[in-house]
């Protein structure tokens, strides 16, 4: 006679509860609050809602991670421009599925672009590459196949720096990697703790992932120098670590493509086994269409391609049951660019004007604030650092002072976007800095 239970046994709620819950006319959740806990707002979107119901005349958005131009509008790229009008035109363009990896002439060409059309590792055929949902997709991915295929214990951690982009720690805790912080940020110098990283790396476990950011490191804009680099490297072949590099800004970094990849191929040029995640959002302001490219690069050897071969037949399952077929528009505007001479070369000047402006910026803002407090160099920093982001070395005590006070918006831990500053707003800017720094310890 089968096993009969009560309803108070199996459920939360007691028969003559779920009786007056009919009568009342509902029917009461299972997700209760001790079971799914309000989540807490994230950080960067709440401050841009913050920002947005701001009506301060003044108001200075330095919070969002995307370029604007000296308006302090969204720039649509020429060339993007370009290549949407292309494919308007184009008779035979259709809205059937991309394949699994997404689209060849995409990802072919973004093989080229990191690695370097020269790449012994693309012409061996010891590379395989997936297109993502940009690279939040492609960081999310590489984790998911590292989680369930690279043998390691299973409490080993992936190291990544600290500071790091927020969303890596969700990223890898979602897919049950264990995380752990490297010595990066030293708010002595406002530079790179560089012997603090090293050494974390060294006395890291054997076979350890150690997560990069390949150029304009997120959210410091602090990176290591080419010797650092190799040094770096040094101590990851010595220890038979796995390097995972994130690359975010290539191109719009510097406006050098090729400096701007110098670390991965480096690596690769070292012998490395290793992933790559690259987004196309920065540097083709294409942040809506989710762009991105992974790459995953084995050692050269007799049976590279074999291993090449088995790891794309993986990440093709993974591929499929997260999101089946990565989306075409922003792939098309890519590919397009990158595999014509005409448009890519205007491309590369597109990408000059958006450094520029921001290097520009970076110059403005330093100089302005050593003026205000007479103290020449006293903001180093600000120059010495590079890409997108700044961290300035304001407290939070500080940030939220200078919200309220003056309407100029960043994040807690004093990282600014240095697209939101232009020749309108910097001055302000500076002098809020300036006085927040002054009366605020």
């Amino acid at each position: 006679m089968p096993q009969s239970y009560s309803v108070e046994a199996t459920t939360p709620f007691s028969r003559l509860s779920i009786i007056k819950a009919h009568m009342d006319g509902y029917i009461p959740t299972v997700f209760h609050a001790d079971h799914v806990p309000q989540a807490p707002e994230d950080p960067l979107f709440g401050l841009m809602a913050a920002y947005r119901k701001d009506d301060f005349e003044k108001k200075v958005d330095l919070g969002i991670g995307a370029y604007r131009d000296n308006n302090a509008k969204p720039w649509v790229l020429p060339v993007v421009k370009q290549a949407d009008e292309i494919l308007r035109k184009d008779p035979n363009l259709n809205h059937e599925y991309l394949p699994i990896a997404g689209l060849a002439d995409f990802t072919s060409a973004a093989q080229k672009l990191i690695l370097g059309a020269d790449s012994p590792a693309i012409k061996e055929k010891r590379v395989v590459s997936f297109q993502t949902i940009s690279g939040t997709g492609a960081v999310h991915l590489g984790g998911l196949f590292l989680s369930r295929f690279y043998p390691r214990p299973s409490n080993q951690p992936i190291y990544f720096s600290s500071p790091t982009w927020a969303n890596h720690n969700q990223i890898f805790t979602n897919v049950h990697l264990p995380i752990k912080p490297y010595p990066y940020f030293s708010p002595q110098t406002k530079g790179l703790d560089f012997e603090g990283m090293r050494s974390t790396i060294e006395n890291a476990p054997e076979g350890s992932i150690i997560l990069l950011h390949a150029c304009a490191h997120n959210p410091t804009g602090v990176d290591p120098t080419r010797d650092q680099w190799k040094e770096i490297a040094k101590v990851m072949r010595a220890r038979n670590h796995f390097p995972f590099f994130d690359t975010a800004y290539q191109g719009f970094a510097s406006g050098d493509l090729e400096n701007d990849a110098w670390a991965i191929r480096y690596f690769v040029d070292q012998g490395f086994e290793l992933i790559i995640a690259e987004s196309y959002a920065k540097n083709f302001g294409l942040y809506g269409e989710r762009a991105g490219a992974f790459h995953f690069v084995t050692g050269a050897g007799r049976d590279a391609q074999n291993t090449i071969d088995r790891i794309s037949s993986q990440l093709a399952i993974l591929q499929r049951s997260e999101i089946s077929n990565p989306p075409a528009y922003g792939a098309r505007i890519a590919s397009l660019v990158l595999n014509d001479p005409t448009l890519f070369k205007e491309w590369k000047a597109n990408l000059r004007t958006m450094a520029g402006r921001i290097i520009d910026m970076r110059k403005a803002l330093r100089s302005k604030l050593e003026e205000l407090n007479g103290k020449e160099g006293s903001w180093k920093h600000i120059t010495d650092q590079i890409g997108m982001f700044s961290f300035t070395g304001l407290t939070e005590k500080q940030v939220l002072k200078i919200r309220e006070d003056a309407h100029v918006y960043m994040t807690k831990n004093g990282r600014i976007s240095m697209a939101g500053l232009n020749t309108g707003n910097v001055e302000y800017t500076a002098k809020a800095i300036e006085k927040v720094v002054r009366e605020t310890q």
